[in-house]
């Protein structure tokens, strides 16, 4: 049977960044992706918070090929029939060097997967692997097909559906409690038309988040990036909201509707559809992380449950490169010693708890049950709507004062039980 030092399992980011770090130090890696390229099956939202990774591998992020810089961030409250929109430009935003950029990932990640090449390492598309091996209790290796491949160390970076790990029992089956469902449609639109529909620079960019109706009041929310020639827009739904909601409607039909909402018509109008796509996400936190490593084996990005939805920002690409530079240092060290074993591996656990990703899944531990409560999508949004509306609203007669306004709509719909019941379960976000 062939052998490598290192199989890498799924050529997303995860994956990637494991063999860009590896090939860059000698070793021999070999990543297998079963899409016809890297990228071909990745699909995100489109935003990746580049702050967090400057220190892996900071020769990277200056070429990459990142679309725009997120200088405006906008989130809007929508209710039925009115919606309401904060927005933060900021300076800060953009400053030398941005906090974010827009991506597409295809794009991305095949320049990634170059740069892998550059340094040695063999990336294979259109190779599934059917099967994770095992030999004396351990992982060994791979077999696609009627082909197997042994290793030394196998880096799963499979993706969220855990097609290998779970089978091979590193990993727990994905629930529908745990895990949200995607749909994505990427709209060609000129630049030019772009940056004056969001109000923004030559080649500044804006992110927008949607609450409310856009789910038609079920766990998840919409998101619109834009891209230099191009916005991604789409909608996230939680997959046991979904499924408990009883109404006959599709998840697929919610981009539907939410394309032709009065308040998002007019952003996509013009535009061609180049791109649609759907895909899981994993919502389940910190508390379903399975085990990072173990003999022969270690488990990064979204097959590690490695993504966060902290309600206003949403990530998953910086944890997937993080534990990618995080894994490829750990498989280094193991090499170093000659001892794969899970003792061996134990640094990568160690080293994701030094960085920021199991520190700030930490932190946000309380943020998936948080989002669970049915009046985040359901009743403030239209609240919010209202009270604005109450406040902007001009009748016949004389005008009451604009903090009477105010007061009646806060007492109407947040000085209540539930709200009170609400904010007692925020207080450890």
């Amino acid at each position: 049977m062939e052998k490598v030092e290192c199989i890498v399992v799924g050529g997303g980011l995860a994956g990637l960044s494991t063999a860009y770090g590896l090939a860059g130090a000698g070793a021999e890696v070999m990543v297998l992706e079963r899409g016809d390229y890297s990228g071909a099956k990745n699909v995100t939202g489109g935003r990746l918070y580049v702050s967090p990774i400057r220190g892996f591998y900071p020769e990277l992020w200056t070429e990459a090929p990142f679309e725009r810089p997120v200088a405006r961030e906008l989130i809007t409250m929508m209710g039925d029939g009115a919606h309401t929109t904060f927005e933060l430009a900021s300076d800060r935003l953009v400053a030398d060097p941005p906090q974010s950029y827009t991506v597409v990932r295809a794009r991305l990640d095949q320049w990634l997967a170059e740069k892998v090449g550059e340094k040695g390492g063999m990336v294979v598309p259109g190779m599934k692997v059917d099967e994770l091996l095992r030999k004396d209790g351990r992982v060994a290796g791979i077999r696609a097909g009627e082909d197997e491949i042994g290793a030394d160390v196998v880096v799963v970076a499979e993706g969220v559906l855990r097609l290998l790990a779970e089978p091979a029992g590193l990993a727990a089956r994905p629930v529908d409690a745990d895990h949200a469902l995607g749909y994505k449609e990427v709209i060609e639109l000129p630049a030019g038309v772009i940056e004056d529909r969001w109000n923004l620079n030559p080649g500044e960019g804006a992110a927008q988040l949607f609450l409310g109706a856009v789910t038609d009041g079920m766990m998840g929310g919409g998101f619109l990036y834009t891209n230099k020639e191009s916005i991604s827009i789409g909608v996230v739904v939680g997959m046991r909201a979904m499924k408990a909601d009883g109404r006959e409607i599709e998840s697929h039909q919610l981009l539907e509707r939410f394309r032709e909402l009065p308040q998002i018509k007019p952003l996509v109008a013009g535009g061609t559809v180049a791109e649609y796509s759907a895909h899981a996400v994993p919502e389940g936190g910190i508390a379903k992380v399975p085990r990072l490593y173990g003999d022969g084996y270690v488990l990064a990005g979204d097959a590690a449950g490695l993504s966060l939805n902290a309600l206003v920002t949403v990530r998953g690409m910086d944890f997937a490169i993080a534990s990618g530079f995080c894994a490829a240092q750990a498989v280094l060290k193991a090499k170093e010693a000659g001892d794969f074993s899970a003792a061996g591996l134990a640094s990568y656990e160690a080293a994701l708890r030094d960085s920021f990703v199991l520190r700030d899944l930490e932190t946000a531990r309380a943020y998936p049950r948080f989002m669970e409560v049915p009046r985040l999508f359901r009743h403030y949004p239209t609240a919010v709507s209202r009270l604005f509306g109450d406040v902007f609203t001009i009748g016949p007669g004389p005008t009451p004062p604009l903090v009477k306004k105010a007061w009646k709509g806060v007492k109407r719909d947040f000085l209540n039980v539930p709200t009170l019941q609400d904010a007692w379960r925020a207080r450890k976000l």
